[in-house]
Formats: structure tokens, C-alpha cells, sequence
């Protein structure tokens, strides 16, 4: 049967079904793939690389996994810092005591799991509440992460100061000892993760998901089961957000210590879904560009208003000042568009989109 949503024709439901649809969508995917892959390790610089694409992939892969969680599942978690933490940690020790022949790709893996399965412990107590009762509940596992990687040596390596420095990382024998290097080996992996998130949301798990998150009783009632769903979600956000720990401190920190997982990390990884767009992949990637490359330019833009307003900030102030508009910018995303801005750019394409492409 043909129909038309969007300016585009289809011509079955499974054609509707695919990945990308549309066929403007799937040559602006490929032509971005390309982009990532080719063009950007051959223009830009080393600092580029260090201070904003590693992190903006990093933290993108975190806000997908949190956005598994609550964008698509409906569950408040104020504990991806602490999910993060443990795949970093996982990530340092599985590195440290499996033997040599082991990928290293299968021990940040391996990572994930283990944070996978601290979301499961701390995600039962969904099944009897929900909300702020739920995110109180998310915020008891940051605090005993952080506590427990302070208070057990093993977990740091008997370490004094409680700070680990990550091993080199490498790739089936490749060293992954550069800026361009890591950001091939990050952006591979939140490629492949990503397609995996978009799969799921997309298919019978992902329904299970959207239906418990917008009316739970009736999602029960018609068959699904809400344990099952609700602590599936949480183990494969506490996955994500636990790879992203890993890659994290291997790849952009280097050394890291248990308080740089702190709650502000959590509530920063929550903003990036706000903003970016709730129950979006793109949202995740939005919102981690928006928080990572906002502060940088207000750094520039503050000064020199004040400079021309002829007014003397002191760093805590700048510090300050950021810390308001960022305040401000999410309340105004939640008060006019609580979609985020992947919902402003979904509405973008679909006033822009012309004729489809001759078949």
C-alpha cells in the first residue's frame, strides 16, 4: 500500500521499518560516516581531537546509555557517574590481571558488564517505585561507588593516593598512542554502539520500553512484564555508561580518580538529554556537543563583553556566570521545547525536505 508521511512515499511497512527510511537520511548518514572517518583525521588538529571530539564521543556514548534509561524506559537515575566510575575501574583491573593475550577491546567490554550488572543491584528497587523515589534510590549508587573505590585499595591497585593511571591501550597489536589514533578508536566504537541503541529502541525490546514509560499499568496489562523490562534497561544503560567510563579514562584522562565521578558528572550527563532531546540517539550526540563546546565559548564570549562593559570578573565569577546560563538554558529548553533540540532539528528537515530522489 503506498502512503506518504513527511513529503516521502513508501512503499511497504517494512520499507518504513528500515534503519533510515528515507533515502535522503541514508546518503546524509553514509556522507557524515565519511566525514568522521576520512575527512576530519586529515584536517584537524591535535588539540581538536584532545579538548572536543574525544570528550563530545565519550560523553555521548554516557548520555545514550542514560537516555536508554529514562528517555525510552521512563526511569530517573541520578547515577551515571557512578556507572561510569565502575567501568573504569573494571576497565583498569580486568586490564591489569587478565592475561596479555586478551584484547583490550574485550576487557572495556568486559567493563561495561560489570557496570551492567551494579545497574541491575541498584535498579530493583524500580520495581516498586518510581520518580523522585526512584532517583533518590540511582543517588545512593553514586555515593556508595565513590565510597567503595575509596575504601577498598584492591580496586585502585593498593594505590596511597587512590588515583589509577590507565594502561596504554591497543588495538589487536596497533598502539593507540595518539590524539588521532584515540579518536579512531573511541569514534568506532560509539559508531557501533550507537547503531546497537538504535536497534533496540526500534524493535520489540525498545516498544517494551516506550510502553512502560508512558503508562506502566496498561504495559503490564497487556503483557509485559515490568521487571524484566525495567531492569533490562537499566543493565543496558549502566553498559553503555560503563564503556564510556572506560574510554574515558583510557583515552582522554588518562589518570583518573574516584571523586572525578562525582555527582555533577551525573547531573551533567542528565542535561546533555534534556537539552539534546529525550528518547533520541541524536539527542545524546546533540546534547554532548551543546555542554561541551558551550563552556568554551562562553570563556571567550564573557570576558570580552566584560572587557567591553569595562567590568572585572574574577575566575569564580566567570565560573559563576556559566553556571547561570547554563541554569537558564535548561529551564528555557524545558519550558518551550521539552523535546530537546533533536526535536527542532526533526522539524527543520521535515519543513525543508523536498521532492524524494527518483527511485
Amino acid at each position: 500500500m503506498l502512503y506518504r508521511e513527511a513529503g516521502q512515499f513508501k512503499t511497504t511497512y517494512a520499507a518504513d521499518q528500515q534503519l533510515l527510511p528515507i533515502r535522503q537520511d541514508r546518503i546524509a548518514f553514509f556522507a557524515l560516516l565519511a566525514v568522521v572517518f576520512v575527512v576530519v583525521p586529515l584536517t584537524v588538529s591535535d588539540y581538536w581531537f584532545s579538548a572536543l571530539l574525544i570528550p563530545i564521543l565519550i560523553f555521548s556514548l554516557a548520555a545514550i546509555g542514560l537516555n536508554i534509561l529514562t528517555g525510552y524506559a521512563g526511569q530517573l537515575s541520578l547515577g551515571s557517574a557512578a556507572f561510569m566510575a565502575v567501568g573504569a575501574f573494571a576497565a583498569y583491573n580486568l586490564v591489569l590481571r587478565l592475561p596479555p593475550w586478551m584484547p583490550q577491546v574485550v576487557s572495556f567490554l568486559l567493563a561495561g558488564v560489570c557496570a551492567a550488572l551494579v545497574g541491575i543491584a541498584f535498579g530493583l528497587p524500580s520495581v516498586r517505585i518510581k520518580g523522585f523515589y526512584l532517583a533518590v534510590a540511582t543517588l545512593a549508587a553514586q555515593f556508595f561507588v565513590v565510597w567503595a573505590l575509596q575504601k577498598f585499595p584492591w580496586f585502585t591497585n593498593n594505590s596511597s593516593s587512590g588515583v589509577i593511571s590507565a594502561q596504554p591501550v591497543t588495538f589487536f597489536g596497533l598502539a593507540i598512542d595518539s590524539p588521532v589514533r584515540n579518536y579512531a578508536f573511541v569514534l568506532s566504537i560509539v559508531v557501533v554502539l550507537a547503531l546497537c541503541a538504535k536497534n533496540m529502541a526500534r524493535s520489540n525490546t525498545g516498544r517494551a520500553w516506550m510502553a512502560v514509560r508512558d503508562m506502566d499499568v496498561a504495559a503490564e496489562v497487556i503483557g509485559i512484564p515490568l521487571m524484566r523490562t525495567k531492569l533490562l534497561a537499566f543493565a543496558i544503560s549502566s553498559f553503555y555508561c560503563g564503556v564510556a567510563g572506560a574510554l574515558y579514562a583510557f583515552c582522554y584522562i588518562g589518570t583518573v580518580e574516584p571523586e572525578a565521578f562525582s555527582l555533577d558528572l551525573s547531573f551533567r550527563v542528565l542535561f546533555m538529554i534534556i537539552v539534546g532531546g529525550m528518547g533520541t540517539i541524536m539527542g545524546a550526540f546533540i546534547g554532548a556537543t551543546f555542554f561541551t563546546v558551550l563552556p568554551i565559548f562562553l570563556s571567550i564570549l564573557i570576558p570580552a563583553v566584560a572587557g567591553l562593559l569595562h567590568v572585572n570578573f574574577d575566575k569564580a565569577s566567570l565560573t559563576y556566570i556559566e553556571y547561570m546560563i547554563f541554569g537558564a538554558m535548561i529551564i528555557f529548553f524545558l519550558i518551550v521545547e521539552p523535546n530537546g533540540l533533536a526535536r527542532l532539528w526533526q522539524i527543520g528537515k521535515e519543513k525543508l525536505r523536498i521532492w524524494p530522489f527518483p527511485h
